[in-house]
């Protein structure tokens, strides 16, 4: 065989052997994430930054934070950005994800038509809140899709004593849908609805509702994210994840997070401590 033929088998079995192992793929990862973290326009905003930094393209996979941890567990994803602290140590600790990390915060808000017929604005804390609505019979939209939202709402609920569920399909109503397609069918209906504050900030057919309760301490939501185990997955391309995830709660990616903003206000509010 002559030497030219050698060095073309020999090329052609190297970019062979870069497919099969990865190395194509190695400069893209997929991030399954919240919703949230999509609708409010942040990946948009930091993606192009870490992306022209890096030669790392991230593809975002956004669904509800409950869909996105099975998405993970089952490998498709190299890092899992969500936001339900529980879920997420509980998939740390199954051998699943690697290590967790804070990344930073907001909170969610009472969402509801201005007429307010529940006096949910006269609320004393967010069970005051919820036992208005649910008293009064008033309309509530709930995403009832385990995302992390719906979590949080659910929890809530117990802690001001409270089944909505027995009034499913009643003065209850479960989307199953996303934090932007459950605002607009609050607002279709005129019903309340529990949303997190970057999404409602970036919500376009806010109609005539407001944010109607807020500031409660019990309202706080945090945002975490994992690197997905390559010991459960050997395909996840750990090193690219990680490097987003180091980019993402070191200085650079930290700062990028709290200099994004819509309508003049801070979305995000960064507190890594790697």
């Amino acid at each position: 065989m002559s030497e030219f033929r050698v060095r073309v088998l020999a090329g052609f079995l190297l970019m062979l052997t870069g497919l099969i192992s990865g190395g194509a793929g190695a400069s893209e990862i997929v991030v399954q994430s919240t919703t949230s973290t999509a609708n409010s326009g942040l990946y948009d905003y930091l993606l192009p930054i870490f992306e022209k930094k890096t030669g790392i393209k991230v593809n975002v996979v956004a669904v509800g934070t409950g869909q996105a941890i099975k998405n993970a567990v089952r490998g498709d994803g190299d890092v899992l950005l969500v936001h339900a602290k529980a879920a997420e140590e509980k998939f740390v600790a199954e051998g699943y994800g690697v290590k967790r990390f804070d990344l930073m915060y907001n909170d969610f808000v009472i969402i509801g038509p201005r007429a307010d017929p529940a006096g949910v604005a006269k609320a004393n804390d967010i069970g005051d809140a919820l036992a208005r609505i649910s008293q009064s019979e008033s309309l509530f939209a709930s995403r009832g899709d385990d995302s992390g939202t719906h979590k949080k709402e659910l929890a809530l609920w117990r802690q001001a004593g409270t089944d909505p569920t027995v009034a499913s399909g009643r003065w209850y109503r479960e989307t199953g849908s996303g934090m932007g397609a459950t605002l607009n069918a609050a607002v279709g209906m005129d019903a309340y609805t529990l949303s997190d504050r970057a999404t409602w900030i970036s919500f376009a057919n806010k109609g005539g509702f407001d944010i109607l309760f807020e500031g409660d301490a019990a309202l706080f939501n945090q945002y975490g994210i994992i690197l997905v185990n390559p010991e459960k997955h050997a395909h996840v391309k750990a090193q690219a994840g990680q490097a987003f995830i180091e980019w993402m709660i070191g200085p650079e990616g930290q700062e990028t997070i709290a200099s994004y903003r819509r309508n003049e206000k801070q979305l995000f509010f960064p507190n890594a401590n790697p």
